[in-house]
């Protein structure tokens, strides 16, 4: 019996130490929502967001075609390939966008909605146009996953699309 008394006792102690080293790795443990896989701090994702919208606003400005594409999500890089340069097209040769800038950033139902306002530069003509942004989260990285006329503005109110 005492053979069988130790080994248990052995078997229990072993079990203990094994839990609270899995619990200390995270195993076991309650997760919050920021270490959840696809999940971030919205100061993390309104920042990441930022970031990638200045990086495309920045790449229209330079005519930087390969900069632009590169802070698109995968799945808009054919469309993107096809209009991008068109006479409709963010990096369209026959104007320049003399100012772009970010005026809010939000979370959205679909990921952070950034807000911007682009001038653009036709001959001698100047407009400016609000856009509205999606970005999300791919993997390990941010994106661009949407582009539409319109905006929010930093009071909360939806900036409505020119009318043509």
């Amino acid at each position: 019996m005492g053979v069988t008394t130790r080994s248990a006792t052995v078997a229990a102690a072993t079990a203990a130490a094994l839990s609270v080293s899995l619990l200390g790795c995270g195993i076991g443990a309650d997760e919050d929502e920021a270490s959840k896989p696809g999940r971030a701090p919205a100061e993390e994702a309104a920042a990441r967001s930022r970031e990638r919208v200045q990086a495309y606003l920045d790449a229209m400005t330079a005519k930087d075609v390969a900069a632009g594409r590169n802070q698109l999500c995968a799945a808009l890089h054919e469309a993107f390939d096809a209009a991008a340069t068109g006479p409709n097209g963010d990096f369209a040769d026959h104007f320049t966008v003399p100012r772009a800038q970010i005026t809010d950033v939000r979370p959205g139902p679909a990921g952070q909605q950034v807000s911007a306002t682009v001038s653009v530069t036709v001959s001698s003509r100047t407009a400016t146009r609000p856009l509205l942004f999606t970005v999300t989260r791919d993997g390990a990285d941010w994106c661009i996953s949407g582009e539409e006329p319109g905006g929010n503005t930093p009071g909360g109110t939806p900036t409505p699309a020119p009318t043509p």
